[in-house]
């Protein structure tokens, strides 16, 4: 099993910053990969950036340039630095790690992110 913390979220206004906490414990060496995904009220969840156990990352459209996903492997937490927050960003976002054991997947609760315009 797997526990995530998501932590970070809040009101901002549009251009502002925000960095949003995934610190996971548990078994954590079954890890290979940690996502960040949301979503808006009426969307689909969609994937905003992903980092793997051996450091490569992708981002959504939306999100490059913008947003950076990083990891403290001694502190067992992967960060999201989103920057220029635009009003389109707002939404649940939810942190995700994906294992090499079942079961495959844990998402943590959530965290609501507001961009005001």
């Amino acid at each position: 099993q797997v526990q995530l913390v998501e932590s970070g979220g809040g009101l901002v206004q549009a251009g502002g910053s925000l960095r949003l906490s995934c610190a996971a414990a548990g078994s954590i060496s079954s890890i290979y990969a940690t996502g960040w995904y949301r979503q808006a009220p009426g969307k689909q969840r969609e994937l905003v950036a992903r980092v793997t156990s051996g450091g490569e990352t992708n981002y959504a459209d939306s999100a490059k340039g913008r947003f950076t996903i990083s990891r403290d492997n001694a502190k067992n937490t992967v960060y999201l630095q989103m920057n220029s927050l635009k009003p389109e960003d707002t939404a649940v976002y939810y942190c995700k790690v994906d294992r090499v054991i079942w079961p495959r997947e844990f998402w943590g609760q959530g965290t609501q992110v507001t961009v005001s315009s």
